[in-house]
């Protein structure tokens, strides 16, 4: 049967269409695997020849607020093997392990694993730069040694709660090292070179490189000017009283900033395998939760001034030595009470009835909103690892006697972060702020700040007219009462003692108290607010007025000029026992001749230097004070 001509070019024009459209199909398929998926098949065809010897980026530093080093990193290199291209891996087990000073077999069987890369580890991970030298001198074929770090702490135990420590691949394993993780790890960097099937270097292919980028570098509002104060004295009190444990923290009380956080034991966090776990897992400042004796009585007082319960020039208080509160009785410190006493008296002596007098005025459920709305029974949110709450009464079971110890901190758990933190609002104008360690995140490469962050102010607490009239208070304490050990002679400090039995198994110890201090200065605009607490000091009367305030005292004296804070007029003089040597003002002597000087009556030893008929110069200067009979030296000229 014959075909028509126009049957067969309808089948042909059908074969051609069929055939330009299976063109076209490969066509686009060829294009789209050559300029879609080109380079990701490249990199991967790249990537089943290549090997890659990492480069560990520089761990961010962290620095205090004036840019001093307190963790940064040492180079140290780490070694990396390719097993298919070791020719002879007996003999080169035996060079390595011979520099190393490991085990022949536990290197041999890294070099014999059957992997593309392995890491000589632990073995040959962060070795030093000199082990280094000693086998890339070897020559050996398949072994590669890359830069690596390990975190360096320049001070040693240093701040080391706060700061923590890095683990050996520089991950961020306690305190701030773990908290800022991301932030200071940076992304790792590598080499790579290619090899063929049988795991031998491509020579006639480069290898690639791809830096690393460093973490970005942490600065703290720690001072180490403070810092370094509060651990010298530490150390003082730990030799002195072999205590337990100390507590110590400094802030700004006018926006949550730490100046100074630290406690006793520490640690190198360098070593800190080398100690127990329960020393560096506890930050004693922000973990640690106990009675906080009489410096809670800042709370009751704050409260009830601001509530109008108290006028504490006018209002009187009679001490027997005791308080009846629900048949039982609440003893004062003293035996036989003070007697008649102002309230400015009652915080000044902090005696227990005139504080339980306090709180009955101002009823259970103010006494306790103005304890909540200081932040006690809750996280402060300062950024730092397993802060604790503290621990308050169950408001369904508060009965009078709860109420009444209350309120002068017995029966009450706290954290010593959430004391300096509601002290620094009663004395501050009233402002309750979140305190923090964490100031900005730096740029290394560029020194531009990424972030930082900014004081946060919870809610003003009580008005700035009764903190001025608590500063006035405690200011009277430290004068005249209780705290006179932390008195600086020159400033005007304020504070309060504080003296808690401790708490074992639910019944309170015999002998074995935790003392404390807080204090903060210049009573009239408070810059820096201390808080020390030590915990069973050995030797000693165990009162927080006889071991904590000197040491607040010993601190503040340093601290203060340290950071710019200049002495001060009108403060409150120190009330005297029969055993101080009272303190003398040292007159303006300049432009006295050497005639007048013989009739000045000071209680003062004068030494003279110098050619001339005048007191050009003297130390000290006018006005400041000192103990009566201190030689004090000017200078004669023309």
């Amino acid at each position: 049967m014959r075909v028509s001509n126009v049957t067969v070019r309808k089948r042909l024009i059908f074969v051609l269409v069929c055939g330009l459209l299976i063109f076209l199909v490969v066509d686009i398929r060829l294009g789209y695997v050559q300029f879609a998926l080109g380079n990701m098949l490249t990199e991967r065809a790249k990537d089943s020849w290549s090997r890659n010897i990492k480069f560990e980026p520089e761990r961010g530093r962290i620095l205090d607020r004036n840019g001093v080093e307190l963790a940064t990193n040492k180079s140290a290199p780490s070694i990396f093997v390719v097993p298919r291209q070791i020719e002879n891996p007996a003999a080169t087990a035996e060079k390595l392990a011979a520099v190393l000073d490991a085990s022949r077999e536990d290197i041999y069987k890294h070099l014999t694993k059957k992997v593309s890369i392995e890491q000589l580890r632990p073995e040959g991970q962060k070795i030093s730069h000199e082990k280094a030298k000693e086998v890339r001198a070897l020559g050996l074929k398949g072994v590669y040694i890359a830069e690596d770090s390990i975190r360096y702490y320049p001070f040693g135990s240093y701040l080391s709660h706060v700061l923590g420590f890095a683990g050996i691949d520089n991950q961020g394993l306690l305190g701030l090292e773990l908290t800022y993780d991301a932030e200071l790890s940076g992304e790792k960097g590598y080499v790579r070179f290619y090899a063929d099937a049988k795991g031998q270097k491509l020579e006639n292919i480069g290898d690639d490189y791809k830096q690393p980028e460093s973490g970005l570098d942490l600065k703290l509002t720690i001072d180490t000017r403070v810092q370094t104060i509060v651990e010298r004295e530490l150390d003082i009190a730990q030799a002195t009283y072999s205590a337990d444990g100390i507590v110590a923290i400094a802030m700004n009380p006018k926006n949550g900033e730490i100046l100074a956080m630290a406690s006793r034991p520490n640690f190198d966090p360098s070593n800190y395998k080398e100690v127990a776990p329960e020393v560096y897992n506890r930050n004693l400042p922000v973990w640690s939760t106990y009675e906080p004796g009489s410096t809670f009585k800042i709370i009751t007082l704050a409260a009830a001034l601001n509530e109008k319960k108290v006028d504490l020039d006018k209002d009187h208080f009679f001490d027997d030595g005791a308080a009846e509160v629900d048949g039982a009785n609440l003893r004062c410190w003293k035996r036989g009470g003070h007697g008649d006493q102002t309230f400015l008296e009652v915080v000044q002596n902090s005696c227990n009835p005139g504080f339980v007098e306090l709180g009955e005025r101002l009823g259970k459920e103010k006494l306790f909103q103005y304890i909540y709305d200081f932040g006690f029974g809750q996280k402060t949110g300062i950024d730092l690892q397993g802060e604790g709450k503290g621990i308050l009464f169950n408001p369904a079971k508060i009965g009078p006697v709860e109420q009444a110890t209350t309120a002068f901190g017995q029966g009450v758990s706290v954290t010593p972060i959430q004391q300096v933190t509601a002290v620094a609002a009663a004395v501050n104008g009233g402002t309750l702020y979140q305190p923090y360690i964490a100031k900005e995140f730096i740029d290394p490469e560029t020194g531009q700040v990424v972030s930082r962050k900014t004081p946060v102010a919870k809610r003003q607490v009580i008005s700035k007219e009764t903190s001025a009239e608590v500063r006035r208070a405690l200011e009277n304490v430290v004068a005249k009462g209780s705290g006179k050990g932390a008195y600086v002679e020159g400033y005007r400090v304020g504070g309060k003692t504080g003296t808690a039995q401790k708490v074992k198994d639910g019944r309170y110890m015999e002998n074995n108290y935790i003392v404390s201090f807080i204090g903060f200065a210049p009573a009239d605009d408070p810059q820096v607010v201390i808080y020390v607490a030590v915990d069973n000091p050995k030797g000693t009367v165990q009162f927080g007025g006889v071991v904590a305030a000197p040491i607040v005292g010993n601190m503040m004296r340093d601290i203060l000029p340290a950071i710019g804070v200049q002495p001060r007029t009108g403060g409150i003089d120190k009330e005297l026992t029969w055993l101080e040597t009272p303190s003398v003002e040292v007159p303006n002597l300049i432009g006295m001749t050497k005639k007048d000087l013989q009739t000045q009556q000071v209680d003062l030893e004068i030494e003279v230097q110098g050619e001339g008929e005048k007191v050009v110069e003297q130390q000290p200067r006018a006005g400041v004070k000192v103990k009566a009979g201190t030689k004090i030296r000017l200078y004669l000229g023309s």
